[in-house]
């Protein structure tokens, strides 16, 4: 594949100029002229009318508070500014190079393509990655490159090296390469790898709005179904586009395929997996499971492996394979509603009607104690210590924590009881003594016989 960039943006046509300033000297002249200032008049009418237009669609999609690729967190920040600013001045530069011949729009133009490129890599990359140092480093890079390609381009440099890179040649098999093929492509991979993670963050964004549940579950298993798709579809272009022959692919896929089922099995299960789990909606995301011993709520569910977050605040990364081999407890897969129960010893000489009583109004002074279905009380044992009863209470927001509401509840029955003055016994034990053996006393010597 052709790099998309064509042959005659850097190299000189018969008659056509090889940079938007032949002359230092010519372009002055032309910026003195009365010219100029229209068009400077033109320019700042576009920077405006973007403004504007941008300022509108930002209210009309209800982004005002959002952070997406088209709007940014503010008006000119995104893409659709830069963008939107370059077409007007690119149409008016047009108009305008009927009468006169072009000064400021010679300059314009291209550092608001420079402009539009660096918006379009940051926002891609902070939609579609995490902020991290090396997500940052990624777009200075890209702002570098796009300023320096602006640099040479106005200096008329960038043809001329282009020019002198395009005789550094090599042969790979039965292609001939060249170090200007090699940027080219990059250059085109690079901006296929960015639309495609813009397309797909969108689609993404789209599906994941206002989803919960097990709705959200399946819009998360679509978008990471999309963005596999996109991103497999934009590396094969982009390989395309650098120059590798795609039918060597095939043999690096059978090597693929003998490590997968060589070595990889686990990684291939954990994708395969995570792809069931979100489709089967066995788990979704904000469950309340306990893997492992492992107990805590989903927050996460990605394609590789789940994210469990403890009410400790502790996250535990479990491989998705986890959920489809092994035994996994879900809380909340089909009723959140969640029984808990404490267990308390008092005399023998109590009134049973009356703690019964206590402990029931001791789990309804909770308010996040249901009331359908009802706390109820059992007396479960006659220990040897005292009568044991059983208090049983529902639940229904387990992702709150649940010994806290067991602590609320067994103070309150402890001091329920203090109060009517009924005894929760100390543990009875009966301690057996061994007497020790009497010696036997001793012989009387000669000397007391005598």
């Amino acid at each position: 594949m052709e790099s998309f960039l064509p042959a005659s943006f850097f190299t000189r046509a018969p008659g056509a100029q090889a940079n938007p300033i032949d002359s230092l000297d010519a372009w002055f002249s032309a910026m003195a002229r009365p010219a100029a200032l229209i068009e400077l008049a033109v320019l700042l009418a576009c920077g405006l009318a973007t403004w504007l237009v941008v300022r509108r669609a930002r209210k009309a999609f209800g982004a005002n508070h959002s952070s997406s690729i088209l709007f940014g967190r503010a008006v000119v920040d995104g893409v659709l500014f830069p963008f939107l600013l370059l077409l007007l001045a690119y149409c008016s530069s047009l108009l305008l190079a009927r009468a006169n011949e072009l000064a400021v729009f010679k300059v314009a133009i291209p550092v608001l393509v420079s402009l539009a490129l660096i918006r379009l890599g940051a926002k891609v990359l902070q939609a579609a990655l995490s902020d991290t140092p090396v997500v940052r480093a990624l777009e200075r890079s890209i702002s570098w490159l796009a300023w320096v390609g602006v640099l040479l381009w106005l200096s008329g440099l960038l043809p001329v090296l282009l020019d002198e890179l395009d005789h550094i040649k090599w042969k790979v098999g039965g292609a001939t390469l060249s170090v200007r093929t090699l940027l080219e492509g990059t250059v085109t991979a690079g901006l296929v790898i960015l639309v495609t993670l813009w397309i797909s963050s969108a689609i993404e964004a789209r599906l994941l709005r206002s989803a919960t549940g097990g709705e959200l579950s399946l819009r998360k298993a679509v978008s990471n179904a999309t963005r596999a798709v996109l991103l497999s579809v934009g590396l094969l272009v982009a390989l395309s586009a650098v120059g590798i022959d795609l039918t060597a692919l095939s043999v690096l896929g059978g090597a693929i395929g003998v490590g997968i089922g060589l070595g990889l099995q686990k990684l291939a299960a954990s994708y395969v997996s995570g792809f069931v789990m979100l489709a089967e909606r066995s788990v979704r995301i904000g469950d309340n499971v306990k893997v492992d011993s492992f107990e805590g709520r989903i927050t996460d569910i990605n394609a590789r492996y789940t994210v469990v977050r403890a009410l400790s605040g502790r996250e535990s990364i479990v491989p998705n394979e986890m959920f489809i081999s092994n035994r996994i407890e879900n809380l909340s897969l089909t009723d959140l509603q969640v029984l808990q129960s404490t267990l308390i010893t008092v005399g023998y000489d109590s009134d049973v009607d009356l703690v019964m009583g206590l402990l029931t109004d001791a789990a309804l002074g909770q308010e996040r104690v249901l009331r359908d279905p009802a706390p109820g009380v059992n007396l479960t044992n006659f220990a040897a210590d005292g009568l044991e009863f059983t208090l049983n209470y529902w639940m229904s927001d387990p992702e709150n924590g649940q010994q806290n509401l067991r602590s609320r509840i067994n103070l309150a029955i402890l001091k329920s009881l203090r109060v009517h003055g009924i005894d929760i016994p100390y543990p009875q034990r009966v301690v057996h003594g061994v007497s020790a053996p009497v010696p036997p006393a001793p012989a009387p010597s000669d000397g007391q016989h005598r």
